[in-house]
């Protein structure tokens, strides 16, 4: 365009069209809106040499774009001979139209110094472009709303998904959080799927968000081998478990006065770094959600071994005769047994049955001794939590003496296995803790509570220590090898002495504990959180709960309370009335199950 800018002139002043006002060192012009600014010549560029009077009479005329554009097909245009062909004349209001042609860019591209006159498959692959974008913004638009209204429909679920991902804490950015002014924290995303229906309320997503294993591991199961086994099925053998275990692992009998205990023999089919190890090394326990339970090791594999599941189990049997309350001529034997099973509510009622009776003198000897060395009895509210048809069923757990008799079985057999691989000089996973600053003897809820907090956490050392929690020199976790992989390195240790192989290593054991201590920190914060979530679901499906609560201590800002019906602990603002150990009565004010608080008030 060979015209000059003079006064009058239509330029363009980056993208916006502007009208010269005055020439001179410096170009005056003027915007929409009645602004004015003074320019360099190289910030502007002609698009009509003028006269224009007015930004307002840009108004666009009546075009015939197709057919120009197939006219010139093959051409190199000039942006006049473009406005003119296009808009029948070169004015202002066409040189703007023309400019705002190519910025569309469809059937024409370029700027006014070189028009481009595109071709028809450029022109069809923009069109299609455009029209794939249009659908999807409406798309878009239309899922807000139904974001909106908590409306979802299928395909949302897909669009979704990043949002998931965040609440999961697998992400720290979404689109769809972004547009609602949503922080992408888990928490927040978590609010939002509930909100718009994504997540129903029972949706548990703390598992996940712990980064646990969640399946159970699809392993082919080998025969168990032939090798020589004691036979002990002649001895009345039981295992005394929860109304509703799946995985009875360990089982008692007496001969005499000698005490067995018998532990599934998990080892024999699962060999150190065979492809059942590696599995079970992976998950370290199982996973005990209400919902479900994820096994370490194939289901396939317990439904073999679980003790009392078939009419005879193969175990790991731990024989020993209790003298002055320590385990003495201790046998750690491969054995068949003959295993009947029931539940600590019934067991409780047998206990004065000759057998019974003999097992509940025997552990109260052992308990004794652990007193004796300052052993601590915690007993605060436990109580079992399970999903059942949809229905969550909230179980207290009461304190019987067939619990105390079966928990003190364990601990002996566990020393026992111990003072076996002392004396052996086999390297075995030991369990011990540090004694606390301060040794109590505590009796009430408020006591045990304060001085549960004074604990120093268990450990797992390759060398024997003394456990003070328990009231023991040395202790090793041996009777639960189904579901711990911790007790499954013993047995796997034990089995090798047994056999006369040569044990795996002192280094092989620390690097297989590390990991174990890793993955074991995330079960047990996902079955704490999941714990809690269903206590939240159980609470929000009984609007106005109403119960019982022990004052368990008091804080400088709050105070500390136990609901013993749902072995649950809040935290409150201070009352005058709270002292410790006091009962009070609650009523369900709120919760927010993102964060998992919730609220009562003192009724």
């Amino acid at each position: 365009m060979s015209a000059s800018i003079r006064a009058g002139s239509l330029v363009l002043y980056k993208i916006h069209p502007a009208r010269v006002s005055a020439v001179g060192e410096k170009i005056e012009i003027e915007l929409a809106g009645g602004k004015s600014r003074k320019v360099r010549p190289k910030d502007v560029s002609l698009l009509h040499p003028g006269p224009l009077n007015s930004l307002a009479a840009l108004e666009a005329p009546e075009a015939n774009v197709e057919e120009a554009w197939e006219l010139l097909q093959g051409e190199q245009p000039t942006f006049e001979e473009l406005a003119e062909l296009v808009f029948g004349e070169f004015t202002p209001a066409s040189a703007w139209a023309t400019w705002e042609l190519l910025q569309n860019g469809l059937y024409f591209a370029g700027d006014p110094a070189a028009v481009k006159v595109n071709a028809p498959e450029v022109v069809a692959a923009l069109r299609a472009e455009r029209e794939r974008k249009q659908r999807e913004a409406e798309e878009w638009e239309g899922f807000l709303v139904r974001v909106e209204q908590a409306a979802l429909e299928e395909e949302d679920r897909k669009r979704l998904a990043e949002v998931e991902r965040v609440a999961l804490g697998d992400a720290t950015r979404s689109r769809i959080l972004s547009h609602f002014k949503v922080d992408a924290t888990p928490e927040a995303a978590h609010r939002f799927l509930l909100r718009c229906g994504y997540w129903p309320a029972e949706y548990n997503p703390w598992p996940q968000r712990a980064g646990v294993v969640l399946e159970s591991p699809e392993i082919g199961v080998p025969a168990l081998p032939e090798e020589d086994r004691l036979d002990l099925t002649h001895l009345e053998a039981w295992a005394i478990d929860d109304v509703g275990n799946q995985d009875p692992d360990d089982a008692i009998s007496l001969d005499g006065d000698y005490l067995w205990v018998h532990v599934a023999d998990v080892a024999a089919l699962v060999r150190p770094d065979g492809h059942l190890d590696q599995a079970a090394r992976e998950r370290a326990s199982n996973l005990y959600l209400p919902e479900r339970t994820v096994t370490m090791l194939p289901p396939a594999l317990t439904e073999q071994l679980g003790l009392g599941l078939q009419p005879v189990s193969p175990a790991l049997s731990i024989g020993l005769r209790l003298v002055d309350g320590e385990p003495r001529d201790i046998r750690i034997e491969r054995t068949w047994v003959k295993v009947s099973r029931t539940s600590y509510e019934a067991a409780n009622e047998r206990l004065h049955e000759p057998l019974f009776a003999r097992l509940a003198e025997l552990t109260t000897v052992y308990r004794a001794r652990r007193l004796a060395r300052n052993a601590a009895r915690i007993d605060l509210p436990e109580a079992a939590v399970r999903v059942i048809d949809d229905e969550v069923v909230i179980r207290p757990l009461p304190k019987m003496p067939a619990r105390d008799l079966v928990t003190d079985a364990m601990l002996m057999a566990g020393e026992a296995v111990a003072r076996f691989a002392e004396a052996n000089e086999l390297p075995i996973p030991y369990a011990m803790q540090p004694e606390p600053e301060e040794i109590r003897q505590p009796q009430t809820l408020a006591e045990m509570y304060a001085y549960r907090r004074l604990f120093k956490p268990s450990n797992t050392v390759l060398h024997p220590e003394p456990h003070f929690g328990l009231g023991l020199e040395r202790y090793a976790r041996a009777t639960s090898p189904l579901r711990r992989y911790a007790d499954l390195l013993v047995h796997q240790q034990l089995r090798a002495f047994v056999a006369g192989m040569e044990p795996m290593s002192r280094e092989t054991l620390a690097e297989r504990i590390a990991g174990i201590d890793v993955a074991g920190g995330r079960i047990r914060r996902a079955e704490r959180q999941s714990n809690l979530h269903w206590k939240l679901i159980y609470l929000q499906r009984h609007p106005g709960w109403e119960g019982e609560a022990v004052v368990a201590a008091l804080e400088e800002r709050k105070v500390v309370l136990i609901i013993p019906e749902l072995a649950m602990e809040i935290r409150m603002r201070p009352h005058d009335r709270f002292a410790p150990d006091q009962t009070v009565r609650l009523r369900l004010r709120d919760l927010d199950l993102t964060t998992q608080d919730v609220w009562f008030q003192v009724v």
